[in-house]
């Protein structure tokens, strides 16, 4: 009986092979045809034909993607996936990419040809090696690898995608198909950076998409936990996913956390304080001193428009709130309104004037002191500049000091953002935010994720809707997802000033409150921080601003990114930190970093021994309400708890 379960076996295993190597010649048949047809390519007509195989190419990846994943189209001011690679296409098409190193190409050709045969063959031999050894009892040897994910591709951690011949296959194909892109938008010669900057980002797009990790058959921990709840996994992922649907989420925005789980002023936003003053445009929120001292001069922290102020405030573990107030610093926190369409004409000018400057007022006020420190936190910072900037012009002098976390003011190299910056996209998404009188909070949601495709689509397609698990209960997530409005001028402005023009680098070329404004005329100590991994305001854009303003400055550089690089308490004794202490001028970032020093742990002691040389003495602590200010509500206020 053994003899004979054996022999069906060994048959089962050959025609297993058979079908196998069958499958392997048609693909090496149909590969071969292919290369013929690029060298043949290599007479006169290489350029148009280059151009018809990219587009094909494009055609055959864009045809397949989920009809759900472009389906944003439907929201009026949505990031639209479709819709941007079919500019994007055309412009190729048009542009008919008048440099191409042919010989590089095909080249290029020719070590896919290889590298697949190479992979054929390992895989052959890994398949027989793998039934043998099913067979005898044998430890299964997986083969060796042709291509290996990149170093923090989590995509393919598990084990399966290496240990099984099959979706070790599936996974090095796509790697290989991948790698044989990168080098074919490399090898494109003669067009402008901002064109590369596009075919990149977008083939990026295409490629993460069509990763073997997105779909249920070819991704081995999806299947294994099919099998392990006897497909009970793809019910509740339909059912996460229609809920979803029906929440407003999709698949450039899904669901991140369970919002259920939080509540701002519960168990996030818990610091102690008080709302002092409100207007229109902001509520001040000053918080209680844990202190019997602080310095004299209060801190002024001014943070981005587009997200909730609680990023620095998420819990007590990781308040920077909190840690400054324990460090003796009277903290002010700006909150801003979430706008509607009534707020759709506000400008850089309103958000200035009744936002920094009624703060600056306010803060007089409650504490009876003219002078403070200030903090801006992304494009928080940058108006900030542009605010001290307007200041310098008229000798106001009520900020002494002032700090950056993550702000940018020259955006020469603003990173892959510059991608949905040109006129073109400006021009179209115009007339949808003015009808509408704002950017809503979820179109922003899908471009910033899009620029972490992987991290902030994809995990979350798989874990939510193919393995039918529910999303991690995660403060910062809940925040990332609480996002607010962009007002239609302010957003129009921000992008053509900023993004498109650069005017505020730019001596004399932005102008507030009716005044051509100068960087250059701050004198007041500056200190920058910057994140190292930093997606959203990359390092070298972000120091770019060190050689703008005309006072000291002191520029650190942080381990991780825009979120991760600024929340690093030293409890946490997380990533690195670099300082830079010699008197030199740096025009670009890696020279900087060339010669810093690196040091473990958080930047936030390094900040502090900066900033409290220049608070003043130590006072009596001031309590919320002591002043000239009354109480008109309990932190975190009501303006950050309204939605978008």
């Amino acid at each position: 009986m053994t003899s004979n379960k054996e022999a069906r076996r060994t048959d089962k295993n050959k025609e297993g092979n058979a079908e196998f190597f069958e499958t392997v010649e048609k693909m090496s048949t149909a590969f071969a045809e292919n290369v013929s047809k690029f060298s043949e390519q290599w007479n006169g007509q290489w350029n148009s034909q280059w151009n018809e195989q990219l587009t094909n190419w494009y055609n055959s990846w864009i045809n397949e993607l989920p009809e759900s994943f472009t389906q944003d189209a439907a929201k009026p001011t949505a990031f639209n996936l479709r819709k941007n690679l079919d500019e994007i296409a055309g412009g190729i098409g048009g542009a008919a990419l008048p440099k191409i190193d042919t010989a590089k190409i095909i080249e290029a050709h020719f070590d896919l040809w290889r590298n697949y045969q190479t992979l054929w063959m390992n895989t052959t031999a890994a398949l027989m090696q793998w039934f043998g050894a099913e067979s005898e009892g044998e430890d299964k040897n997986p083969g060796h690898e042709v291509i290996t994910p990149d170093t923090g591709d989590y995509r393919f951690k598990d084990p399966e995608w290496s240990s099984n011949p099959v979706f070790s296959f599936i996974k090095q194909s796509y790697l290989l198909n991948s790698h044989w892109l990168r080098q074919m938008i490399d090898q494109t010669e003669g067009v402008d950076d901002a064109t590369r900057m596009k075919i990149e980002f977008y083939s990026r797009m295409i490629v993460d998409a069509m990763s073997p990790t997105n779909f249920a058959l070819t991704n081995p921990a999806v299947l294994r936990e099919m099998k392990e709840t006897g497909g009970q996994s793809i019910i509740q992922g339909i059912t996460n996913y229609l809920e979803d649907q029906q929440a407003g989420f999709d698949y450039m925005c899904p669901r991140h956390t369970d919002i259920s789980a939080f509540k701002v002023g519960e168990n996030v936003a818990t610091a102690e304080g008080s709302v002092v003053y409100q207007n229109q445009m902001m509520q001040l929120l000053q918080f209680a001193p844990t202190t019997k001292v602080v310095y004299k001069k209060p801190l002024m922290i001014v943070p981005p428009w587009i997200n909730k102020f609680y990023i620095l405030d998420l819990s007590e573990d990781n308040s920077f709130i909190r840690w400054v107030v324990d460090q003796g610093y009277t903290v002010f926190v700006i909150s801003w309104v979430n706008p509607d369409e009534t707020y759709a004409d506000k400008s850089f000018d309103d958000y200035v004037a009744g936002g920094i400057f009624a703060a600056l007022d306010a803060i007089e006020k409650a504490t009876g002191e003219k002078q403070v420190s200030a903090i801006g936190y992304c494009i928080g910072g940058t108006m900030l500049a542009a605010a001290l900037a307007y200041m310098a012009a008229n000798q106001d002098n009520r900020i002494t000091a002032v700090t950056y976390f993550a702000a940018q003011v020259d955006f020469e190299k603003a990173g892959e953002l510059l991608v949905f910056t040109d006129e073109q996209q400006i021009a179209q998404l115009e007339p949808k935010v003015r009808e509408q009188g704002y950017l809503d909070g979820a179109s922003m949601a899908a471009t910033f994720n899009s620029l972490r495709s992987n991290d902030l689509i994809w995990y979350f397609v798989i874990n939510n809707y193919l393995m039918g698990k529910k999303p991690p209960v995660f403060d910062l997530l809940y925040w990332n997802s609480d996002s607010t409005r962009f007002p239609a001028q302010l957003l129009l402005d921000y992008l053509r000033n900023m993004y498109q023009h650069n005017k505020l680098s730019q001596p004399g070329g932005f102008t507030l409150l009716g005044e051509s404004v100068d960087l250059g005329n701050i004198k007041i100590p500056t200190y920058i921080q910057a994140g190292k991994e930093d997606h959203v305001a990359p390092a070298e854009s972000v120091f770019k601003a060190v050689n703008l303003y005309g006072g000291p400055v002191k520029f650190m550089l942080a381990g991780s990114g825009h979120i991760s690089g600024v929340i690093n308490p030293p409890a946490a004794n997380k990533y690195h930190h670099w300082t830079n202490a010699k008197k030199k001028t740096y025009n670009e970032l890696e020279d900087w970093f060339a010669d810093a020093k690196q040091h473990h742990g958080s930047w936030w002691g390094d900040w502090n021994k900066w900033l409290s040389k220049k608070s003043g003495d130590k006072v009596t602590a001031r309590v919320p309400g002591d002043g000239k200010l009354k109480i008109i509500e309990a932190a975190p206020g009501n303006y950050v708890k309204v939605r978008s």
